[in-house]
């Protein structure tokens, strides 16, 4: 049983990262992009940030059974530290795209700038993941 949660746990790690990979050339797009075609750039990047959230439900869902099935702790310090940073990623999603593409859609965003916040936002949430994921593959001992 360990080893099929540990594959839906890896599964769910990569859905939570992957979509992210596919919006970096878009964001390039939308600076140019006519407005039929934006609004569709849109729709993919608000079903993609709906694959994460979904994605990292299951992802901790899993994580947690892993910690329950395993010999590793909850005062681990490489578990604290990705818990700490989901929490980042956590509220880092919520206010990160979302609320842009509701601003442009108001007037209160240009296409040039929110192509730039969004490209900002892509690698920050990229960079932040890619934290939690060396916390949980090289497991290191911080104390």
């Amino acid at each position: 049983m360990y080893e099929l949660i540990l594959y839906v746990h890896i599964f769910s790690a990569i859905l939570s990262i992957g979509p992210f990979f596919v919006l970096v050339p878009m964001t390039k797009k939308i600076r140019t992009a006519h407005y039929d075609v934006l609004l569709a750039y849109l729709d993919v990047f608000r079903s993609a940030v709906r694959i994460v959230k979904h994605a990292g439900h299951v992802l901790v869902t899993t994580g947690v059974l892993l910690i329950w099935q395993s010999a590793w702790t909850w005062g681990t310090s490489w578990i604290i530290m990705t818990i700490g940073v989901m929490v980042v990623s956590i509220v880092f999603l919520a206010r990160a795209f979302t609320p842009v593409i509701r601003q442009f859609h108001a007037g209160e965003r240009t296409q040039n700038d929110l192509a730039a916040k969004l490209h900002r936002a892509v690698w920050v949430y990229i960079s932040i993941l890619a934290l939690m994921l060396w916390f949980m593959t090289a497991k290191p001992a911080f104390w």
